[in-house]
């Protein structure tokens, strides 16, 4: 059960976020192998003052299109799997959206089934 937490700086139009949420769950069940329907993004809009990031960290050249993807899991743990995760958003939003590399950053977390609870105070 991956959940995807999207941010970036606001301003890009309806499509572009969509287009973004379906890249990052399409990697989700392509490449972590979740189940399809497993669909749960949240994407945050900020000002550009609160979305703080250094542009030139490890070289890389960030601009104010910079994305920063969180994606909490339970599958895909995997240190190629990860890798190939990073290759297919990253070279998904370039390809289809125009972004940069420099502008993508993701983030895996990884936890365990009890730490899910799907409803009802119930856990998985």
């Amino acid at each position: 059960m991956p959940f995807a937490r999207i941010d970036l700086i606001q301003g890009k139009p309806p499509e572009y976020r969509a287009d973004v949420a379906d890249i990052v769950y399409r990697g989700i069940v392509d490449v972590l192998k979740a189940p399809d329907g497993d669909r749960f993004v949240v994407i945050g809009e900020h000002t550009a003052d609160n979305l703080i990031y250094d542009p030139q960290f490890l070289g890389f050249s960030r601009s104010p299109d910079f994305i920063l993807i969180q994606v909490t899991s339970t599958v895909g743990n995997k240190k190629d799997t990860k890798f190939a995760f990073y290759r297919f958003v990253a070279d998904e939003l370039k390809s289809k959206l125009g972004v940069r590399p420099d502008d993508i950053m993701i983030n895996m977390v990884f936890v365990d089934k009890e730490d899910w609870s799907f409803g009802d105070g119930q856990p998985w």
